[in-house]
């Protein structure tokens, strides 16, 4: 298998924030540690998925409100808000909180796009005639001129408020927010764009296939063109499912292991009419999952790799596959403790 040269200074993992549905405190207690214990073993990142009529993270921003409060260096992120159901300028203002909470920490995550289940959340977040509302970039745009904006109206134009007159703006205004916003691409459209808008970029495990049949060619071609659109120099997030059972019992590698080839199907050939391409999930031994990870062709053209973490396993499950990754793993990829701190 061919190895290919690696250089990872950052790494990052993905939670989904899931909880039993009758009872959330306990999830989303498990969910907030889990992030305070990728601190202390030296992530640089963590982000939280945003999920609607799910029994999960449904607002990332409240959640990511109360993490701020928990943990004091990691970046915290949103893999991503779908912008379709949000208020860009509220948006704004809710995330510009957080940043500033965060002492400046926050990385904001965005789709564009019809949200999904529109069909059942539309008419309870929309008024009026939902079914012709713009889901397009534009209203990824006015959230990121919302964050940049100065002062609302003419040179004159000011408004009473309890501390005397003063001139509007959006409040509390995060400084260098905006330049830390992410797009979710997917696509060659999604990838061109972020590149074009100034938007750092996020990719997983999961594409579409466009002209290709083959996940690696597609996200290759994404990724090229997202660089020659103006995204050079700015930062890639690269995502992939990795389950180490280094550490795990005999019972937990079975679960993993059929965990995995429950899925394998999905990633034998283009699926539905998007034609969703899915790369197979990294699960093995350390030293199995880091000879996949040297023959991935898109790992050498980045510097931060995202460990996703499965929807379906339990709090001492992702505990268990952070710990491995990060002892086992990630050392082998270029990345040291140091990174982070420096950071």
């Amino acid at each position: 298998m061919t190895r290919n040269k690696i250089s990872i200074s950052h790494i990052g993992f993905l939670s989904p924030g899931n909880y039993p549905a009758d009872d959330p405190l306990d999830g989303l207690e498990k969910t907030l540690a889990l992030l305070e214990y990728g601190e202390a073993l030296g992530f640089a990142s963590a982000w939280v998925r945003q999920r609607h009529l799910e029994p999960g993270i449904s607002s990332a921003a409240a959640f990511l409100a109360a993490a701020t409060q928990r943990t004091s260096r990691i970046e915290l992120g949103t893999a991503v808000i779908p912008i379709g159901y949000e208020n860009p300028y509220r948006l704004a203002e809710d995330l510009s909180t957080v940043d500033v909470l965060s002492r400046g920490r926050l990385n904001v995550g965005l789709s564009a796009g019809k949200p999904p289940h529109l069909d059942l959340i539309g008419p309870l977040a929309f008024d009026g005639d939902w079914s012709a509302y713009d889901f397009s970039h534009q209203r990824v745009l006015r959230f990121q001129e919302n964050l940049r904006s100065g002062s609302l109206g003419d040179d004159d134009t000011l408004i009473k408020t309890p501390f005397g007159a003063k001139r509007p703006r959006l409040q509390p205004h995060a400084k260098g927010l905006a330049d830390r916003l992410w797009y979710g691409g997917g696509s060659l459209r999604s990838a061109a764009w972020a590149g074009s808008h100034g938007f750092n970029l996020l990719i997983g495990n999961v594409t579409t296939g466009e002209e290709t049949d083959a996940f690696f060619v597609a996200q290759a071609r994404q990724l090229a063109l997202y660089r020659s659109s103006g995204g050079e120099g700015r930062r890639v997030a690269l995502g992939r499912v990795i389950v180490p059972l280094d550490s795990a019992d005999p019972r937990t590698r079975k679960r993993y292991l059929d965990y995995a080839i429950g899925r394998t199907e999905r990633t034998l050939a283009p699926q539905g009419e998007r034609r969703t391409l899915y790369a197979r999930d990294l699960v093995g031994t350390s030293h199995e999952i880091l000879e996949r990870l040297h023959a991935d062709p898109i790992l050498p053209h980045v510097h931060e790799l995202r460990l996703e973490l499965p929807y379906e396993f339990e709090d001492e499950d992702y505990r268990q596959i952070v710990r491995d990754f990060v002892t086992h793993i990630a050392p082998e990829l270029g990345w040291s403790p140091a990174d982070q701190r420096a950071a």
